[in-house]
């Protein structure tokens, strides 16, 4: 398996713009994947530099509904002509962010996509390929991220807390390897490795994606307690991390001291391959 970054809001690699965002080439159990575009068609100018060819993808999955993570998708579409997009129904609703109090910015994806019959939308479970599953449902509580307060759904002239029903996960096996991947990780990334266990009966053995620790609207990072009981719960977990774009770079420098080699930070033009011989 093979993972290379295309977008995220740092990177190591001069050749390469960063943005707000993430986006991943993914090559595993002989499928090619884009997991989320990035906020622009940057991911696509990246691709190229990299020499990954984005017209040979054979599928690809919007991770929930932001703009940070599907703001590409028109690009990707101009580019391949065949590949799928993965997404929950839920993630095409109107999402907002409050910066203050009352004063909501829209912050979804464009919602004429739902025009496309490229568009497939993914249950709790979804196959997608052999040992590739999309999922969804995620119930746990713990540790939800604070920086969600700030996060919105827009029904008719009401705004409304989202619950983030529009995000999902991808899990791979391939050999002695399962990956999880993760967009931005809403709803908790506790929760979602312990959802992860409900279904497949173990945890990862590596979990890639964004933590959602900083909150914007405060710009401070975690409460320390906070972060020392997530950083037991994932090293519990047995899993190696591979984190970037929302855990903060305080946040993960914090994980990275309790943790040690159990967590790195991934950066734009970074590239996984698993296993590691």
């Amino acid at each position: 398996m093979k993972i290379t970054t295309l977008v995220e809001n740092t990177t190591r690699n001069t050749n390469l713009g960063s943005e707000h965002g993430l986006s991943l080439y993914i090559e595993g159990n002989q499928k090619t994947m884009l997991f989320d575009t990035g906020a622009s068609a940057l991911f696509a100018d990246n691709a190229e530099k990299l020499g990954v060819d984005l017209k040979q993808v054979d599928l690809a999955i919007l991770s929930h509904g932001h703009y940070d993570h599907g703001g590409g998708i028109k690009s990707f579409f101009s580019l391949n002509h065949t590949a799928p997009l993965y997404a929950r129904k839920e993630a095409f609703g109107p999402f907002f962010s409050e910066r203050s109090e009352g004063d909501y910015h829209y912050i979804g994806v464009d919602q004429d996509l739902l025009r496309n019959n490229r568009i497939l939308f993914t249950s709790a479970l979804t196959p997608v390929a052999e040992g590739i599953f999309l999922f969804s449902k995620v119930e746990g509580e713990r540790f939800i991220p604070t920086g969600n307060k700030s996060l919105f759904k827009q029904s008719g002239d009401t705004y409304t807390v989202d619950s983030f029903t529009h995000e999902q996960y991808l899990a791979i096996k391939e050999e002695n390897e399962h990956v999880l991947v993760s967009g931005c990780s809403h709803r908790g990334i506790v929760n979602i490795l312990d959802a992860f266990h409900t279904e497949f009966g173990h945890y990862p053995t590596r979990v890639i994606g964004g933590f959602h620790l900083y909150n914007h609207r405060t710009g401070k990072p975690e409460d320390p307690e906070v972060l020392d009981q997530i950083a037991a719960i994932l090293l519990e977990s047995k899993a190696i991390f591979y984190t970037c774009h929302c855990t903060g770079k305080e946040n993960y420098a914090y994980l990275k001291e309790k943790m040690g080699d159990a967590i790195h930070y991934l950066a734009g033009g970074d590239v996984l391959e698993f296993p590691t011989y």
